[in-house]
């Protein structure tokens, strides 16, 4: 299935914002404050890291697979930062970072901490997590071989490229949230 694509890359914010919705808004608002350069693509909603292909090839990136975990008891939740051609093995994740039966969490825990619905998990919502209730993990290929991230500005009709850096040096710390490297293996 094709997605369809604006195939202009904008730098910045849309200068037409009808028809947004107030926390994409609202994350160009916050990346424009800090000082964070930024391309975006506008396209049709993507669900899928392979809905993404096309997206990748414009952005002259990778999307970064975005997944949202819970612990078993639900009382411990997760943001994974990882390659989105990487395959995710529940069991060293779990090993790694001290946590049993991880699974993933339900869009009600999603829209609660991050203001996000499926489909649109991005880094990016942790600026909604005020309370600091979800723990960013990155792998670390992201660091180490990813200049840049793909992720969504809250919504999944547009997709941003950013430095890595800003990400980590200046988004972060402004969140208030710190991370957990990781290392997944590629099989």
């Amino acid at each position: 299935m094709e997605t369809h694509l604006d195939s202009v890359l904008y730098s910045g914010r849309p200068l037409e914002e009808a028809g947004r919705l107030p926390k994409e808004l609202r994350t160009y608002d916050l990346l424009d404050r800090l000082g964070i350069s930024y391309w975006r693509l506008d396209h049709e909603a993507t669900a899928t890291i392979e809905a993404c292909r096309d997206v990748d090839k414009i952005l002259d990136i990778e999307i970064c697979k975005n997944l949202f975990l819970c612990n078993a008891q639900k009382t411990d939740f997760y943001l994974l930062m990882m390659p989105g051609h990487k395959k995710f093995r529940t069991a060293c994740l779990s090993k790694q970072i001290g946590s049993a039966r991880l699974s993933f969490a339900g869009p009600e825990y999603m829209e609660r901490f991050l203001d996000l619905t499926p489909g649109s998990v991005s880094v990016l919502g942790l600026m909604n997590d005020t309370e600091n209730r979800v723990r960013l993990l990155i792998d670390q290929d992201v660091i180490d071989h990813h200049p840049f991230i793909g992720c969504h500005p809250c919504i999944n009709t547009s997709s941003l490229k950013i430095a890595t850096r800003d990400l980590l040096e200046v988004f972060l710390p402004n969140v208030h949230h710190d991370y957990t490297i990781v290392n997944l293996p590629w099989e």
